[in-house]
């Protein structure tokens, strides 16, 4: 997967009305565009941790390979343990169902 080289810059975000476009804030519909048109690169997994400061663990479904993503916001109340995810590692989108999240890879 690829990895996030301004990710401790992305991490200083302390506001839930973040308007910054970089992974981890805000989705823009350029980045949410190219992960829909660009098939390669989705990775099927499972939410297997998560923490209050926005990171949350990722298992591969095929690989068993253990990915973290940050977000701005906690997103473990709205994703459980267990729940099923697509991460597309291009374009840093975190899919879960109809729902697209803006995350940073750590």
């Amino acid at each position: 997967m690829v990895r996030d080289t301004q990710r401790q810059d992305a991490m200083l975000c302390d506001s839930p009305a973040c308007s910054d476009d970089r992974p981890g804030h805000a989705m823009t519909l350029i980045r949410l565009r190219l992960s829909a048109v660009s098939p390669r690169g989705w990775v099927d997994a499972v939410v297997t941790d998560s923490s209050d400061d926005g990171r949350l663990e990722l298992t591969e479904w095929r690989t068993g390979a253990v990915c973290t993503v940050w977000h701005h916001q906690d997103l473990g109340g709205s994703l459980p343990l267990g729940c099923p995810v697509a991460l597309h590692d291009a374009y840093s989108v975190l899919a879960v169902g109809r729902h697209r999240y803006n995350v940073a890879i750590v």
